[in-house]
């Protein structure tokens, strides 16, 4: 393996919750409505640090996407996943964009949010923008 380069970001950032290695920037969320298996996500526009794992079809409540999960490049914890295609047309808005996981990152604030355990345990996506 070569050398890691790391993005550092300017702003209002997320992290990693483990290494706090840079995320993305508050000013990219598209939406705060997700659903993960750990409670809130949040849709990214643009997400920095990441490498992505294999792409997988899987059934969410908004309908079958083509996803595949993102890790972190500092540590390699799973932080959420990238929607590489949606089948339905009401859901192409979501193509290319990434979820973090509010479990798995620091907010701008350096807060952490922690599991609910009441979390809906089946779904991982959300129908609000």
């Amino acid at each position: 393996m070569g050398r890691l380069f790391v993005v550092n970001l300017e702003g209002k950032i997320y992290s990693c919750k483990h290494c706090r290695t840079h995320l993305a920037l508050y000013e990219d969320i598209v939406s705060k409505s997700f659903q993960s298996r750990h409670g809130k996500a949040y849709l990214f526009n643009k997400v920095v640090n990441t490498f992505v794992g294999d792409k997988e079809e899987r059934m969410m409540m908004t309908g079958l996407h083509t996803v595949a999960d993102i890790f972190c490049v500092g540590c390699g914890s799973i932080i959420g996943w990238k929607y590489e295609t949606a089948h339905e047309k009401s859901q192409k808005y979501k193509e290319g964009k990434s979820v973090l996981e509010r479990f798995k990152v620091s907010g701008p604030d350096g807060s952490s949010y922690w599991i609910n355990h009441e979390a809906h345990v089946g779904g991982s996506d959300a129908d609000d923008v």
